[in-house]
């Protein structure tokens, strides 16, 4: 006869390595983003005339620009250059941010059909 209600019939030890695997995903995730803060993305823009680098975690931390993109003529060319170069490399930065958690959570998308 099937016994009813309750956990007693072995499942507290699949719940124990159900939080096993649970802990050692989370220190993976958190390894992986702490890899993913201190990586730098770099995007040119104009030619390689501008060249901006972000980190993981979206700071700007360089900005290159070359001699002949610098016209007091024309400072809105440069701003538009700029931001290319900017919202490209954020762009990278997000892809990249996204492929570590797909590889995380196996393609789920972080959540689940249901």
């Amino acid at each position: 006869m099937a016994k009813r209600g309750g956990f007693p019939g072995g499942m507290p030890g699949n719940m124990s390595n159900l939080m096993k695997q649970a802990q050692r995903m989370q220190r993976q995730m958190e390894e992986s983003q702490k890899e993913l803060e201190v990586k730098e993305f770099v995007a040119k823009a104009g030619g390689g005339a501008v060249e901006v680098t972000v980190t993981g975690k979206k700071e700007v931390t360089g900005v290159k620009l070359s001699g002949e993109v610098v016209d007091p003529d024309d400072i809105e060319m440069l701003e538009d250059l700029i931001m290319a170069a900017v919202n490209e490399a954020l762009r990278m930065a997000d892809e990249a941010g996204a492929e570590v958690m797909n590889k995380m959570t196996g393609g789920l998308g972080g959540g689940f059909p249901f």
